[in-house]
């Protein structure tokens, strides 16, 4: 099976090279490509030593004894049979999850060995993790990886002239109305399937969503089947409940309620908790927006919740993508609440791989007065707001509420539209939003 290149190997490759190189632990839900892009990297090594500690039980006491970092290299490569020298070797240490002491020991490696190339992962890593505070602070790096982002989607299909065609395209210079509409037919390709590494690759080599269904529920069981190994700290149903219900609320305000009547709304909250910090599930905060950090006024009574996949979300919804891939996915792609998702996840695809991802909105409730933003977002000391509208129209009166109460210099909506501006509110189709945190990481 041909790798498909993704943006992080050119994060992995720097990585490769720093004279700065901390250990690098690579954090995400499962089935990610976690895996894949080490294995890539490992190639341009003279060696590569990959240890599965969930399989090598055997090599956990390695970890839990008084060696150092260069001693229990030396154990490892007698393990496996090949060198473990520093410039020479990548070490990988897989499932690192599995065994809470390795996870601890990494921090020594920068202290007593920062010349040796190191990288840990893990399937729900941050399930461990929380019961580790301060494992590494200064001495490990923590690299976040998500699924295929469209744009990469479009790449790993041979269609690079595409992305160059909306990158350069701007509200001011709409792209050419053909050149739009074939993006958008790839756009609802992409949004129907997701951008699951696995299913990528179904798609790239078959182009039968048929196929890709299958994978998709392949996926969808093996993370359930995970959460059987934390029924000691939640119990697995509790996890599928509500992870099901984050599905079936992917539209609006996530109400704890309406989860499941036999749960409390503590035991709700905390298995949200554990599902966010798996990866599964990105929180959607309100904030103030009265200044930055947007973080500093939110309130979590008012979240809205939203799945890392959209393919996973058709999937967990019973929806079959083929028929209604048949039957017209403009019907389903002109629902909001999937656009939304859409957006957010495009939006913690392209921010700062190097941090946890944040996302916020803004609502304000007043009588006969409602107003809702979808996201808010900062760049520099400004914060803009961004409104997502699944079709062509659609009221802005939301947007120009925010703008004038905090004094925004622009807007931003969202929509299948070609690029478009009506006076201070800049028009980016769905399939472009990346083109604005690419603009604001360049200015």
């Amino acid at each position: 099976m041909q790798y498909i290149e993704r943006d992080v190997d050119r994060k992995l490759r720097e990585w490769g090279v720093s004279d700065q190189r901390m250990p690098l632990l690579i954090r995400g839900a499962r089935q990610v490509g976690k895996t894949s892009s080490v294995r890539h990297l490992g190639k341009s090594f003279k060696y590569y030593v990959e240890i599965d500690l969930n399989e090598h039980r055997e090599l956990h006491e390695l970890f839990s004894q008084m060696l150092t970092p260069q001693e229990i290299c030396l154990q490892l490569s007698y393990a496996v049979n090949i060198p473990i020298e520093a410039g020479e070797t990548l070490l990988f240490i897989d499932e690192i999850q599995s065994c809470p002491e390795a996870i601890n020991k990494l921090r020594y490696f920068y202290e007593q060995y920062p010349e040796l190339h190191l990288i840990a992962a893990g399937s729900l890593l941050e399930f461990v993790l929380a019961d580790i505070p301060s494992f590494g602070v200064g001495r490990i790096r923590s690299l976040f990886m998500y699924p295929f982002s469209f744009e990469e989607f479009l790449h790993a299909n041979g269609e690079d002239l595409l992305v160059a065609a909306y990158q350069s395209a701007s509200p001011e210079k709409p792209l050419n109305t053909i050149v739009h509409e074939k993006i958008l037919q790839r756009f609802r390709s992409f949004i129907l399937m997701g951008g699951m590494p696995r299913v990528v690759q179904e798609y790239v080599e078959t182009k039968d969503l048929r196929r890709c269904q299958l994978v998709l529920n392949d996926l969808v069981v093996s993370y359930k089947d995970d959460f059987k190994k934390y029924r000691k700290r939640i119990p697995e149903e509790r996890l599928t409940t509500v992870l099901e219900s984050v599905a079936r609320q992917h539209s609006g305000r996530f109400v704890y309620s309406n989860v499941n009547d036999n749960l409390s709304l503590s035991q709700v909250k905390i298995t949200l908790e554990l599902l966010v910090t798996a990866g599964l599930v990105y929180p959607v905060v309100h904030s103030a927006a009265n200044g930055i950090p947007l973080g500093a006024e939110t309130n979590e009574r008012y979240q809205r919740m939203v799945l890392f996949d959209t393919g996973i979300l058709m999937r967990m919804l019973g929806l079959n993508l083929a028929e209604l891939f048949v039957q017209g996915i403009e019907n389903l792609t002109n629902k909001g609440s999937l656009a939304e998702v859409f957006v957010a996840n495009e939006l913690v695809k392209n921010s700062s791989c190097y941090e946890p991802p944040q996302l916020f909105c803004w609502h304000r409730e007043k009588k006969d007065s409602q107003a809702e933003v979808d996201f808010v977002v900062q760049k520099g000391y400004d914060i803009i707001p961004i409104e997502v509208k699944a079709g062509t129209r659609g009221s802005m009166q939301s947007l120009r509420i925010f703008m004038q109460e905090k004094h925004s210099a622009y807007g931003v909506r969202t929509s299948q539209e070609n690029f478009a501006q009506y006076d201070n509110i800049k028009v980016y189709p769905l399939y472009a939003i990346s083109n604005l945190i690419r603009q604001w990481k360049e200015s």
